[in-house]
């Protein structure tokens, strides 16, 4: 029986009270409202929530660990995203957690370096309907917002669906995607919604997370760590301090959606993430998951074909794969059907 047609049951209950209800005294009829509403909140969590999804701890777990374990088995090449994005969001779920404001991280790097993959394993994790649930809302910049002389439509527009998934879910995941390739300006509204303010309607922002992945600083990223490296420091040792600075500031100087944005200058952006472009040894890494992923055991002639056919690396230092594991899944798939 679905809780719509249950509730209705339950409060028929009423019916059978004694009559002259109008006798009681106002302090006796509140605690029958407040336990007709108690009520109906139980029935709700343990009737209609264990079949749909509902904005709790069921539908959403936060299974911190359970990405963990994915990040470790998957992720290749990214130590420094591993080091922060974990602890960060164990922070933020945690039952302790006193904090003002939500989570909000924005990943920057070359394609084909795990922005994509990070953003959806992270959904996977924290929700039990992964990125199909409807407390996970993306945006994808050249689809969602593709022309400069409608930025301030565009801006109403995540106001209005940023503050309607709030109220349907505190809890809520955005992940804003292509963010290089939105216009200037569009997210200027959503800083009042991701800062420190309390909303006039009483929407609570605080537990939910917004994440901005962009193509913007990745040659950046990639020029800095291959200086460091013929320097003589090694990949694995580099930490986020290293690019951070220069993310920053190059996200906020290059033309897309964060350019000059109110985002930046009110230090609203908790984690600027560098994902760092990928050398041989971690594409092929990327061919060997593939395999497995079809159950294939990795077949060694086909990845030196596809290496050597597919992958081109950077002029400037001969270290990187240009396009890192992008277009991987596709070709591995070609050649073993």
């Amino acid at each position: 029986m679905s809780f719509l047609t249950f509730l209705p049951l339950c409060l028929g209950l009423l019916v059978i009270l004694p009559r002259p209800l109008e006798s009681l005294e106002p302090l006796t009829m509140g605690a029958i409202g407040f336990g007709a509403l108690g009520l109906g909140t139980y029935f709700k969590e343990h009737t209609y929530c264990r079949f749909t999804e509902c904005c709790d701890d069921r539908s959403i777990p936060g299974n911190i660990n359970q990405l963990r374990a994915s990040l470790e088995r998957s992720l290749f090449g990214q130590h420094i995203v591993a080091q922060h994005i974990v602890p960060a969001l164990l922070a933020h779920f945690s039952k302790s957690s006193n904090s003002r404001k939500p989570l909000v991280i924005s990943f920057h790097g070359q394609p084909g370096t795990g922005k994509n993959f990070v953003a959806e394993q992270i959904a996977q994790a924290l929700y039990l309907e992964g990125s199909k649930s409807s407390y996970v809302a993306k945006y994808l910049g050249q689809a969602d917002f593709p022309q400069a002389e409608r930025v301030g439509e565009y801006k109403e527009r995540i106001n209005r669906e940023v503050r309607r998934h709030l109220r349907d879910c505190p809890r809520s995941l955005f992940i804003f995607d292509e963010v290089d390739k939105m216009p200037s300006g569009v997210f200027d509204t959503l800083t009042s919604l991701v800062d420190y303010n309390a909303f006039a309607d009483g929407t609570d922002n605080t537990k939910a997370i917004f994440i901005f992945l962009s193509n913007t600083a990745g040659m950046h990223i990639a020029d800095h760590l291959g200086n460091l490296m013929k320097g003589g420091k090694l990949r694995e040792d580099t930490r986020l301090s290293d690019f951070e600075p220069l993310v920053k500031t190059a996200a906020y100087n290059l033309n897309g959606g964060l350019k000059k944005t109110t985002l930046i200058e009110a230090h609203v952006i908790d984690h600027y993430i560098p994902f760092l472009p990928m050398e041989k040894v971690h594409v092929v890494k990327c061919l060997e998951a593939e395999f497995r992923r079809w159950n294939r055991s990795p077949d060694r002639q086909i990845i030196e074909d596809i290496m050597s056919s597919s992958i081109s690396f950077d002029r400037t230092h001969g270290l990187f794969a240009i396009s890192g594991c992008k277009t991987l899944e596709k070709k591995v798939g070609m050649a073993i059907n």
